[in-house]
């Protein structure tokens, strides 16, 4: 790594191609590729109108991609163009798949996403996680992997690679779990425990999270605070459209930033952090309610039916989040506070007394807050968009493989 701030690990999309001709053609392929994606279909004249390069260099780089199954030729662009009608250029939708995986406390999911961002197979496992050990866990995984890439294939896609999400703080290395409380994991090589055909890149959940939200949000400014939780509480940096990773890249753990320092023990070995009031387990503790396979969903139903002692807890969450996130706006003056993950379907109850503590406390006015439409869908999906990302940023490695 150059520095703490990063789009992903150096695994990942945004690395940086070397300045030779072989570097040079590579990032042209990147370019169209991204052309293609984000304003496709396209003719080969448009796609050299968009990026400046003349119309046989990127005819040369299409027939290259076309080659490597990540461009499709749809036929003659639409009617109404002047001038001679184009073949029309679209991403393919067979060939690479992104990969993402999710390690959840209680539940395990995989998913496949083909080059135009749709989810093409998935998988999933709910049970507890807490207190198992890696390689049980991860054999699990490891089976949803294969389910899920069997599928893929069937349906004409190929693994580009695995990412996986996890609710822990990961190493420089992008595979090792340095630790993640809420699953009593310490020091695992998720890499010697995963299929190795497959590049694998690993993050901290609320990380991919944050990133799905930059790329499949709507509307999402290039910096803002994404909030995700489930048990725990993560955070997401993102400045100027990349994340902030922080030295040893463990930036954004909102759920140990302390409410109350003389509070109740936490799993970080700390006390009174903020997941002893806001995380899923402290809300049910304080709402009477016993944990379920659907934590989040008899929450939200218990709030909407009137049930005062619900109400009255997803109140003191949202407190004790605005008073976590009072420091954060502080001290980074995000555009927005982006509310994800299990938080996304507790907004209706949490925004007041969030908002309120945001805007009594914040140095400055008080910040947005909005609602992520992916849910506790991001980590999953930013995950495999990872990968596709990885793909799009550099189409050349795939086309030296085919």
């Amino acid at each position: 790594m150059t520095g703490p701030l990063h789009e992903a690990h150096p695994t990942s999309p945004g690395r940086r191609l070397p300045d030779t001709q072989r570097g040079m053609r590579r990032r042209n392929l990147a370019r169209v590729m991204h052309t293609v994606n984000a304003e496709g279909p396209l003719s080969r004249a448009a796609v050299a109108s968009h990026i400046g390069l003349t119309r046989a260099a990127v005819s040369t780089l299409v027939d290259e991609l076309i080659r490597s199954g990540l461009l499709e030729e749809l036929g003659p662009e639409r009617p109404g163009r002047v001038g001679r009608p184009g073949s029309a250029l679209t991403v393919s939708g067979s060939g690479p798949a992104g990969i993402g995986a999710e390690v959840g406390v209680d539940h395990l999911a995989v998913c496949a996403v083909d080059l135009r961002g749709e989810v093409r197979a998935r998988a999933e496992r709910h049970g507890p996680n807490r207190g198992r050990g890696p390689a049980a866990v991860l054999a699990e995984l490891s089976a949803l992997v294969r389910q899920v890439t069997a599928e893929a294939e069937g349906a004409g896609l190929w693994p580009a690679g695995l990412a996986v999400a996890v609710p822990g703080l990961v190493a420089h290395d992008a595979r090792t779990v340095v630790r993640a409380p809420n699953l009593d994991w310490h020091d695992a090589d998720l890499g010697a425990l995963l299929p190795r055909e497959l590049p694998l890149t690993v993050d901290n959940e609320a990380n991919f999270g944050g990133l799905a939200e930059l790329w499949l949000g709507e509307a999402t400014p290039r910096d803002f605070l994404h909030v995700s939780a489930e048990i725990g509480i993560g955070a997401a940096v993102v400045v100027d459209g990349r994340l902030l990773r922080g030295t040893r890249g463990f930036a954004g753990e909102l759920g140990h930033v302390p409410i109350r320092p003389e509070g109740p023990l936490c799993a970080c070995g700390g006390r009174g952090c903020l997941e002893q009031y806001a995380g899923e387990e402290a809300v049910l503790r304080a709402a009477g309610l016993e944990p379920g396979e659907d934590r989040i969903g008899l929450l939200a139903k218990r709030a909407a039916d009137g049930d005062q002692d619900v109400r009255r807890a997803l109140r003191g969450a949202g407190t004790a989040l605005g008073i976590a996130l009072t420091g954060a706006v502080n001290l980074l003056d995000p555009e927005v506070v982006v509310l994800g993950g299990a938080l996304a379907g507790l907004a209706p109850w949490l925004l007041p007394s969030l908002e309120r503590e945001l805007g009594r406390r914040a140095a400055g006015p008080a910040c947005v807050v909005s609602v992520s439409r992916l849910g506790s869908e991001g980590p999953l999906l930013g995950a495999a968009h990872s990968v596709v990302r990885a793909v799009l940023d550099d189409p050349g490695a795939v086309a030296e493989r085919a």
